[in-house]
């Protein structure tokens, strides 16, 4: 029990709505238009659940080799920056969720297509090995494409695109319509804020170590940055609906808008550890805004 509590707070159970909010917004559109196996959309959660995981500890992990975390650090301690594993637990811990996630992806596949080896099976396979290695990638190994102002195109990417377009493809056998692209950058935007907001608030001690796009802007413009992301992101969720055909239950996501407006203010007016709160403030909104977007879409049905 001695390595249990550290290793559940280097999970950073707080960022899981943040990943499971395209997943589900996706899930939820795809329920609208077709037909979906409950097993299926319980491991594609698992899968996703299991990347995130994956995701932070590696982060963690790269931090603390890297330098990067130290005691001034403005964020929270977890469990290896914080003395309550070692680098060689956290290791084993990033293996066991490797492993989690080729199992749970692999029988997602299976529950889905019927079988693993098939066309859409094997590019699914593909992707997954991809999203694997850009998990761990962000802050591990000798050219963590996060230290090099990468991180905001693999969130809109993989957090966005993938994670809505992907889980759509995933539950329904469909190939998503163009239109998808919008609900889809829309969550890769606000994602790109959760990023932001975290590298604005660790602008201090990113600094000597690494490169973010926070740092290559300087806070008044990472501030500006933050705002046309969170406008951006409300523009496509708005446009989508606009194009799709009328329903007031569509709207039911515009209930959150004082929770976006509440985060923009709190990061023009905080700065350094006092906008950690920002973080699960938007992280939250936005799994508010993804279920009641997708909800919305199947409320119609009912």
């Amino acid at each position: 029990m001695g390595k249990f509590v550290p290793a559940i707070q280097s999970m950073r159970l707080r960022t899981l709505p943040l990943s499971l909010a395209g997943v589900l917004l996706g899930t939820l559109l795809a329920v609208a238009d077709y037909k979906v196996k409950g097993l299926t959309v319980l491991f594609l959660v698992l899968t996703t659940i299991c990347l995130q995981i994956l995701s932070n500890l590696s982060n963690e992990l790269g931090d603390v080799l890297h330098g990067t975390d130290t005691a001034d650090r403005q964020g929270p301690q977890y469990g290896l920056n914080g003395g309550g594993m070692s680098v060689t637990d956290m290791k084993r811990l990033i293996g066991l969720f490797v492993v989690l996630c080729v199992i749970f992806g692999l029988a997602m596949i299976k529950v889905s297509f019927g079988r693993i080896f098939s066309m859409d099976g094997l590019c699914l396979v593909l992707l997954g090995f991809a999203a694997i290695s850009g998990a761990m990638k962000y802050t591990l190994g000798r050219n963590p494409y996060g230290y090099r102002g990468l991180g905001d195109v693999f969130v809109f990417l993989f957090f966005g695109l993938v994670a809505v377009l992907g889980s759509y493809f995933v539950v329904s056998h469909a190939m998503p319509s163009w239109l998808l692209l919008l609900p889809a950058s829309g969550i890769g935007f606000f994602s790109i804020g959760v990023l932001n907001v975290n590298n604005i608030r660790d602008m201090k001690t990113d600094a000597p170590n690494r490169t973010t796009v926070a740092l290559m802007l300087g806070l008044r413009r990472a501030r500006i940055y933050q705002t046309v992301l969170i406008v951006l992101g409300w523009a496509c969720m708005i446009g989508y609906c606009l194009l799709r055909f009328f329903d007031p239950w569509h709207y039911l996501f515009v209930i959150t808008l004082p929770l976006y407006i509440l985060h923009l203010k709190g990061v023009w007016t905080r700065e350094e550890r006092a906008l950690d709160p920002m973080l699960p403030l938007l992280v939250l909104s936005t799994f508010a805004l993804a279920l009641l977007m997708g909800f919305g879409f199947v409320k119609f049905l009912l």
